[in-house]
């Protein structure tokens, strides 16, 4: 019992807030913009980048430089949507989605020219497991899921309390009807990206903590992201939050040794388990689990 809290729910909780956090933006972006953002799992790559950088620069701790790392991969979205995005906006989804594809892969050599593509350690030194009980938990995985968990909140209180929130839930809801009663579209669509780059910042750097950081390693999040926004209901973030949880940790779980003294499946097909949840779900039932929109 020790075992399976220790070494497969509670990683599969904190793989879980990181798909979560992820799929976010995925959700947010389909729900607004109506296309598949291929390079967000890219975005998120950069970001970790940037925290890199000022880790190195300034010598803070990674969740202290975060916030800035977060702002600057902001703008750098910001831009890239005036020059990729904007010009497609009343064009047919497709050239979105080819639009994203391309952005993907630039955003990956520019990184790999500025930064290399060895591996990097976004923590040093060794950690000592802290007890709760039956739990025995790394400090950084506390740290990612508390993180992860205010985070959360504070999406839910920005939808919920904020006029831009609710201008972005309008927006969502029907884009048309929102512009004729007078809400600035492309405000909301700027909010739209703030928040999918910093979350995906944050995603980032989570990860990194917890394992390394490459050049590939948004790209290799990018399938469990969009199973978990697909699973909760494409354009609902809260059904993001709930899918990418049961995606990390099913994927955790599915290596367990459920039967016998071997893993169920080997850990090499956790990425296999996604796309399987993805697909049963977009036969099952389209809209998700929280009845969003359908591709």
């Amino acid at each position: 019992m020790m075992e399976f809290l220790n070494f497969y729910l509670v990683p599969g909780v904190v793989l879980g807030c990181i798909y979560a956090l992820g799929a976010i933006g995925i959700s947010l972006t389909f729900g607004i913009l109506r296309f598949s953002n291929f390079a967000h799992g890219d975005t998120m790559t950069l970001g970790v980048y940037i925290t890199l950088s000022l880790v190195q620069v300034s010598g803070l701790h990674p969740l202290a430089v975060a916030p800035v790392a977060m702002l600057l991969t902001t703008g750098l979205v910001l831009g890239m949507d005036l020059a990729f995005f904007k010009p497609f906006r009343k064009s047919p989804t497709i050239m979105l989605v080819i639009a994203s594809f391309g952005l993907m892969l630039m955003i990956r050599s520019m990184i790999q020219f500025f930064w290399g593509v060895q591996l990097h350690a976004l923590r040093i030194g060794i950690e000592k497991m802290a007890f709760f009980g039956p739990f025995a938990i790394l400090p950084r995985h506390i740290m990612i899921v508390g993180a992860a968990v205010v985070l959360m909140m504070a999406v839910h209180l920005m939808l919920t309390r904020t006029k831009i929130g609710k201008a972005m839930r309008a927006t969502s809801d029907n884009p048309e009807l929102a512009a004729l009663t007078g809400i600035d579209t492309e405000l909301v669509i700027r909010a739209t990206w703030a928040m999918g780059a910093s979350l995906a910042v944050a995603a980032g750097v989570f990860l990194g903590l917890d394992t390394h950081v490459e050049t590939m390693m948004g790209f290799k999040l990018l399938l469990p992201m969009f199973a978990a926004a697909i699973l909760g209901g494409i354009g609902r973030p809260y059904g993001a939050v709930a899918g990418g949880l049961v995606i990390g940790i099913v994927e955790e779980l599915s290596s367990y040794p459920w039967i016998g003294e071997t893993p169920l499946l080997s850990p090499g097909y956790k990425a296999g388990v996604a796309f399987a949840i993805m697909v049963a779900m977009l036969i099952w039932k389209p809209q998700g689990l929280f009845r969003g929109r359908q591709f």
